[in-house]
Order: C-alpha cells, then structure tokens, then sequence
C-alpha cells in the first residue's frame, strides 16, 4: 500500500494482527474473478495470501498517526519506542506518559498531540469503539474525522484493517490509484471518475480488489 496524505503507513503487526482469513474473502475472489478480466489474472498470482487485520481500535489508530508522512522504516522506529514507553499501549497509559515522553519517542508535537487526543477520546469514551462494528462505513468515518490527526483515508484504513469491511474504495489512496492505472489503463494517469468507474464492477468486494492491486505493486502483504 502507497501512503496517502493524511497518514504515511498501514498499521504492522505490533499493533497486533489477526491471522485469519476475513469470513468473506473466499466468495469475493471467486466473484471477482468471474467478473473482472483482470483481477482473473491477478488473484490466482497471490495464492493463500489475504488481509490480515487488526485487533485492537485505540493502538491501530495510534500507529497510524505514528505512521504519517514519514517512511515506513523511521514510524517503526518511533512506535517501537512509544511501546517501550507504554508497552500496553492503552489511552490511559498513553495520557499518563504525557507530552514529554511521547515526544522523546521521536514523535513531532503535532503527532504528539494526536496520539493524546486520540487517548482522551477513548479514556473518555467520545468515541463509540464498542459499537463500530454495528455501525454502517459512513457512520464510522464520520465519527472518526472529528478526532484531531484523523481525515478519510485513515478511517477507511481503518475500515479495512481494524473493521474488515469488504466493501471499501479509498480513492485518496495513491496506491489504488497507481493499482488501476497500471493495471487497467496501462500506465495513463487515472482520475477518481475513472477509479470509481472500473471499481462499479468489484462491488460489493472492493476492499478485497483494492487489497489485489496493492499487492500487484507491493506483493509483500502489509500487516
């Protein structure tokens, strides 16, 4: 998966990965591949590979503001240091820690006051984690942006990676983009027209296409 602007990485398996197969991702390859000629060609290339998904709301929403416009390689290393400081990595552990400590984790302030605030909505329970996984994909999102350091893209990550919602199109994900273009328009630049014209025949599986094309660029799965 390529970053996009409001958050530079997926969330990796420290923040706790789940092994299984989402219960769906059999019948979605099957269906899409009887009716798209590309990922016929795609899928079968990845064997038992699948999305691998993320237990825990609170610590999959701190790495990924951990993970925001940096590399992949310098968020592992300030979140490697965050679980040192709070290795539970729990709202109240984080509040605890406090500014100082997280900032010494090589966070800048900016993310510093993210990871905080993030930590007081769900000390607080501003947030509604318990029922997320009742609450339609829309409902979800909008929740989730009004928390500081969180836009779209990110909340729908977190769809995908922490909900396995099976039908989510991250248009402001360049990796999707950079997907549909190479792989359906043979390298032509691809508008957000174009991207939710080629994704109207996933439906209703456009996560498990997008996880596809991700890995046609990156076959390395993220985790």
């Amino acid at each position: 998966m390529v970053t996009a602007k409001d958050n530079g990485a997926a969330v990796p398996d420290s923040a706790g990965p789940l092994s299984a197969v989402p219960p769906y991702w059999e019948q979605a390859k099957i269906e899409l591949m009887k009716r798209d000629r590309i990922m016929k060609k795609l899928i079968p290339q990845f064997g038992d590979l699948h999305l691998v998904g993320h237990d825990d709301p609170f610590t999959t929403l701190a790495r990924s503001i951990v993970g925001q416009q940096v590399t992949p390689k310098v968020a592992d290393a300030a979140w490697r240091k965050l679980l040192l400081a709070c290795p539970k990595c729990t709202p109240a552990q984080v509040i605890k820690a406090g500014a100082e400590q997280l900032s010494a984790c090589g966070l800048s302030k900016r993310k510093t006051e993210y990871i905080l605030d993030l930590a007081d909505h769900f000390k607080n329970k501003r947030v509604h984690s318990a029922l997320w996984g009742q609450m339609e994909d829309e409902a979800v999102i909008a929740e989730l942006v009004q928390i500081r350091g969180i836009g779209r893209w990110t909340a729908e990550m977190f769809l995908i990676f922490n909900l396995l919602r099976p039908n989510v199109l991250p248009l402001d994900d360049p990796g999707l983009i950079q997907g549909i273009s190479q792989n359906y328009f043979s390298g032509e630049p691809v508008s957000r027209s174009d991207a939710r014209e080629v994704s109207a025949n996933w439906e209703p599986w456009r996560t498990v296409a997008t996880w596809y094309l991700w890995r046609s660029l990156d076959p390395v799965p993220v985790e």
